[in-house]
């Protein structure tokens, strides 16, 4: 959940007439794109398969849980990937992240209980964030100057295909076979994936200073412990426990994160901090919606699975068309079109509201969320690309886990938040509609503060990796 839906346009950003790429560079490419399909498919088809999971393990108290320790663990897995392939090149981290998803889903499957399962999508979420930041790493150092944006429209176009079919694949196999499935029958993709990339990762070594710093690492422990903590706290019924949980989670998670993420991101300075943090709104936001429809589908509305997951597959489709469109119109300010694309999403999020009130028709917010879905394709390359320009030589890593943490940090409070308003709906007189009433309207006041903050996306900084 570390790098959102993107669109199959954002292939038509790849120049034809670009430098030509060697045997490894076109096997490293198509192991890259092959592993974000297959987290892609992941993430995708176990938002489908939750609310069945939920309601079999008797865990709706753990909803949010099992969604914010997924990106939680990505948290810290960025951080400590990125710190390993400066140190150590990529193919020995790569290989350990697959290594952790693989087991991470073999315990999510054969779990007995809803804890067994956070325990398995927390060491999913620890395989999975070690992958994306050495793709982007690898993007920057193995391809040419005039490839490297192509490539990263490539690695979003990796979310297509998964994010169109997976929800009805998941929930196809939910009513048919189990949940558990959607579980097993990504285990044998990994060691597909190990067998085309690791081979031509092996070519390029360590850049970086050649010290692991640890206290980064610690301090992304101290981070995601922090959140973790303010999630948490909000599930108390206790007013005064809730207040006392957050400030503690607060008090660990901000000056941790002031450390890991660029300097002046609070500022929204312009350039890399202002791209960074419109990253974290975005994400946020879009979760605020994405994850939770499927719930309302399933507990207001009685949906099955398979409806639950179709429901959510127009964002995935917009997603692609706002891709589409700013891949071919290169002439549109950066800024302006991030301005936008928050504009929009903040009108799906809006639109997408009535899906809580019992008897809307799940078609029409199939409609609604699309819009939100569009606003996401206009939105997330352009960040990307101006972030990743910021990557001197021997400093991939660190920019990779900033823009990768950006969306872990967005995803996870979102997610705890939501969860925890879930959760409470389960255990105090709030209600259900409630509680996913005040995830929009948090999601929607995102939306607007990423409108305000995308006006400091620099040009320049577009303009340098292109």
């Amino acid at each position: 959940m570390a790098v959102g839906r993107a669109g199959f346009a954002a292939v038509t950003a790849v120049r034809p007439t670009g430098s030509p790429l060697d045997r490894q560079q076109r096997l490293l490419a198509v192991g890259l794109v092959l592993g974000v399909m297959m987290v892609a498919f992941e993430i995708t088809a176990v938002l489908t398969a939750l609310p069945t999971i939920t309601d079999e393990l008797h865990g709706d108290s753990l909803y949010g849980v099992t969604l914010a320790c997924y990106t939680l663990a990505n948290l810290v897995a960025l951080v400590v990937t990125g710190e390993l392939t400066d140190r150590y090149g990529p193919a020995r981290p790569y290989m350990a992240s697959l290594l952790v998803f693989a087991g991470g889903l073999v315990v999510a499957a054969t779990a007995t209980n809803m804890a067994l399962v956070v325990v398995g999508r927390t060491m999913q979420g620890s395989g999975t964030g070690g992958l994306a930041p050495i793709a982007y790493v690898l993007v920057k150092r193995a391809f040419p100057e005039d490839r490297q944006a192509g490539m990263y429209a490539y690695l979003s176009a990796g979310w297509v295909l998964p994010s169109l079919l997976a929800p009805a694949i998941a929930g196809t196999i939910t009513d048919n076979v189990g949940w558990r499935w959607v579980f097993w029958l990504l285990l044998p993709l990994i060691p597909v994936v190990a067998f085309i990339t690791i081979p031509p990762m092996r070519l390029y070594a360590a850049t970086g200073t050649g010290v692991v710093r640890q206290s980064r690492i610690a301090t992304a422990v101290l981070a995601a412990a922090g959140i973790g903590a303010l999630v948490t706290s909000l599930q108390f019924a206790n007013p005064i426990a809730a207040l006392g949980g957050a400030v503690i989670g607060l008090a660990m998670a901000l000056p941790s994160l002031r450390r890991l993420l660029p300097a002046g991101l609070q500022h929204a300075a312009r350039g890399l901090p202002a791209a960074v943090l419109c990253r974290i709104l975005a994400t946020a936001a879009f979760l605020g919606a994405d994850s939770f429809i499927p719930l309302a589908a399933d507990r207001i509305h009685g949906a099955s699975p398979t409806i639950q997951g179709f429901v959510i597959i127009g964002a995935s489709l917009s997603w692609t068309s706002g891709q589409w469109f700013v891949a071919h119109r290169p002439d549109l300010d950066p800024s302006r079109t991030v301005q936008v694309g928050f504009a929009v999403l903040t009108l799906g999020l809006a639109a997408s509201i009535p899906v809580l009130v019992e008897g809307w028709p799940l078609w029409v917010t199939f409609f609604c969320w699309s819009i939100g879905g569009f606003g996401m394709g206009l939105l997330f390359n352009p960040t990307t690309v101006a972030a990743m320009s910021y990557a001197d030589e021997g400093a991939e890593g660190l920019v990779s886990s900033q823009v990768n943490l950006a969306d872990a940090i967005g995803f996870s409070t979102m997610g705890g938040i939501g969860g925890a308003m879930v959760a409470l709906s389960d255990r105090t007189s709030l209600t259900l509609p409630g509680a996913l009433a005040i995830n929009f309207a948090i999601a929607i006041g995102l939306g607007c503060c990423g409108v305000v903050c995308a006006r400091r996306i620099s040009a320049r900084a577009v303009s340098v990796s292109s």
